[in-house]
């Protein structure tokens, strides 16, 4: 009896059928046990071979790559990894994808050749076996798919109260749409998020989140303030750190070396809030695999800052939280359901709690 990851890939493109199982060839732990050309032949593959994980192309002839993901998540439950196309397109469907349950994507690169398959598969093969590994998670159910958000005409430019940096990564799309839904239009915070996700998807996963929150949601660019009520999605392969300085804190983009394998890293972004700003941040660290964040929660709670970490019934992937709770980094263990109400406690001024108090 094997041990070996068995995967199911799922393409209509015969080039993508043979290079998918090249690649993750590469890997011991792995192994290609079938291929199939749209979603009708993969369902009865999936019946047939019993695959740990499947890769799926969206676009495809017949049945397309969502129907059969709504199939799965009704039937089999097996972690779906979608090897999406790098375009404004392939990134809709994605997110979509992802609200449908899909556990992770990778993106194609635009020259689909051998070399440049070689560039995607240290990430193809991580999460791989991250899903073949995976259980499902407690998660809240979603707010309906472009739903508006009830959010104000205009909204003062005020200071923040607290800073609240976050970093996430697998299962990260799907939380921080619930946890930025549940957060009040006066929220008196600011927000800067780290999404370990490619270039190119991060300004449309933006606007997606802006839709559904009371709060203003932007990708980041270097010299955005962190002003009250609003939260900075770092873009794709940048790092972003934050600038405290008279005027305004605020935030810069870089483009140094990766770090823990990511570009951008929570690390970074943790080390740089705990320098700054110290006792003013709150450190947040959800769902994802490896443990990115986790030293840099653990310097912001050295500097006086509030550091918390999602629990594990609510991570699709338990891995950056549980690296810092292990080192008795996380100062709360909260769930996904009641992460938006703890950091809006913890972000209202002493004052004002103490009048709700009375």
């Amino acid at each position: 009896m094997s041990d070996k990851v068995r995967v199911l890939v799922v393409d209509d493109s015969a080039l993508m059928r043979k290079l998918i199982p090249q690649i993750l060839a590469s890997d011991n732990e792995i192994e290609v046990v079938g291929t199939a050309m749209d979603g009708a032949f993969g369902l009865k593959k999936i019946d047939e071979l019993k695959p740990d994980v499947v890769t799926l192309d969206l676009e495809m002839p017949r049945m397309d790559g969502m129907e059969m993901l709504r199939q799965i998540t009704r039937r089999s439950r097996v972690p779906v990894i979608v090897v999406s196309a790098l375009t404004t397109e392939g990134a809709s469907a994605t997110f979509k994808a992802l609200a449908l349950g899909a556990f992770d994507f990778v993106a194609k690169p635009r020259d689909a050749g051998t070399l440049h398959m070689e560039l995607i598969a240290r990430d193809l093969i991580a999460k791989i076996k991250g899903a073949a590994r995976s259980r499902p998670a407690e998660i809240p159910v979603l707010l309906e798919s472009g739903r508006p958000a009830d959010k104000p005409s205009s909204r003062p430019r005020k200071e923040a109260t607290k800073i609240v940096a976050v970093g996430i990564s697998t299962g990260g799309p799907n939380a921080l749409q619930y946890l930025f839904a549940q957060l009040p239009a006066d929220f008196p915070g600011s927000i800067v998020v780290v999404q370990h996700m490619p270039e190119g998807f991060t300004e449309m996963f933006s606007r997606r989140l802006n839709e559904c929150s009371a709060i203003d949601v932007k990708e980041a660019q270097s010299g955005d303030l962190l002003i009250a009520g609003r939260a900075l999605i770092c873009p794709g392969n940048r790092h972003i750190k934050v600038r405290r300085r008279s005027l305004g804190d605020s935030v810069v983009l870089s483009d140094e070396t990766h770090v823990n394998g990511h570009r951008p890293s929570a690390d970074v972004l943790f080390r740089s809030v705990a320098a700054e700003l110290g006792p003013g941040a709150i450190g947040v660290l959800m769902t994802g695999m490896g443990e990115d964040g986790a030293e840099g929660l653990g310097l912001i709670k050295t500097a006086g800052g509030l550091t918390i970490a999602q629990n594990e019934a609510s991570c699709v992937v338990y891995g950056m939280p549980k690296a810092a709770i292990e080192r008795n980094y996380a100062m709360r263990v909260v769930s996904l359901d009641m992460m938006a109400n703890t950091i809006t406690a913890q972000c209202i001024p002493e004052r004002v709690a103490q009048a709700i108090r009375a």
